[in-house]
Formats: C-alpha cells, structure tokens, sequence
C-alpha cells in the first residue's frame, strides 16, 4: 500500500471581458476574468486534478463535468474542498502543494499571501505547505499575448 503519492495537475482558461477573475480562491480587480463553466479559477482547477491524480481519481472534469447545470457557475472553492474530502475516501490527505501560475498581467506576488490564507484551510494544511508562485511567459505564446492564464500544481499526499 503506497502511503505517500505525488500528483501533476495543469489547467488552462482564456481571457475574456466581463467576467470576475479568480485565482487561488481569491477576486483579483483585472480589466479581463477567466472563461469558463465554473469560476475559472485556473489555480484551483490545477490542485483538483493534481490531487486527484496522485490518488489514481481520474481527473476533475470526471467528478465535476463541465457539461452538468450543477456546477455552472459555481465557486471552486467548493470543489476543492470537495476533492479533499474525495481523496480522504481512500484514506488520504494532504501533505503540501507547490503551484505555480503563469500570467503576464496582473502581477500576481501581492496576491499570494491572502490565495495561501484561503487555500491553506481547504486543503487542511498549514499557509506553510501551499507554496505558490507566480511567472510570466516573457510576452511568448497565449500566455505572453495575455490571451489566458494557466496554472500547474504538484501535490504530496500521504495516508497514516
């Protein structure tokens, strides 16, 4: 029985006017929001599938699709906190993560205190164990022409 596990996750959204923008659990004042079914947190999205991944889940368009009314719009948050409490039902938790986003605007390190505040209590861990960390694209690809935001995330899972 493997009582430690290490997760990947990578999520992508594209820019787009009129919409919030929300990234680590927090609203962060943009000119653009990110599109999508949910709120688009790309952050979030990324440790939902970088979790369920490390406990051999499937992924979080499996549990959460994208296609169902039931999660139109809805706040990630809830479905963090909804895989940690899936992967717990085969008896696992988690150990830390380290998220990296990657944006040209906004800038996002004055924002990584309050996503460690936010994330830290869904998770189950300390601010301590949520490392996050912000890069640009050096104005290359999507990212560069600020078309999207995308998010990677590894995970350490452990079972007692």
């Amino acid at each position: 029985m493997n009582n430690i596990r290490v997760g990947m996750g990578f999520d992508v959204h594209r820019l787009v006017p009129d919409r919030q923008l929300w990234l680590g659990g927090i609203s962060i004042k943009h000119s653009l929001g990110l599109l999508g079914h949910s709120d688009a947190d790309v952050l979030i999205h990324a440790l939902c599938d970088a979790l369920l991944g490390a406990a051999n889940m499937r992924d979080i368009g499996y549990h959460f699709p994208d296609n169902s009314s039931e999660f139109a719009g809805i706040d990630s948050k809830i479905l963090l906190q909804r895989t940690v409490e899936l992967i717990a039902t085969k008896g696992y938790r988690v150990g830390n993560v380290d998220c990296t986003v990657c944006a040209e605007r906004p800038k996002l390190n004055p924002h990584i205190p309050a996503m460690q505040k936010v994330l830290a209590p869904l998770l189950g861990v300390e601010e301590d164990a949520v490392s996050i960390k912000a890069t640009t694209t050096e104005r290359l690809g999507f990212t560069g022409r600020e078309e999207g935001i995308s998010a990677y995330a590894t995970v350490l899972i452990l079972r007692d």
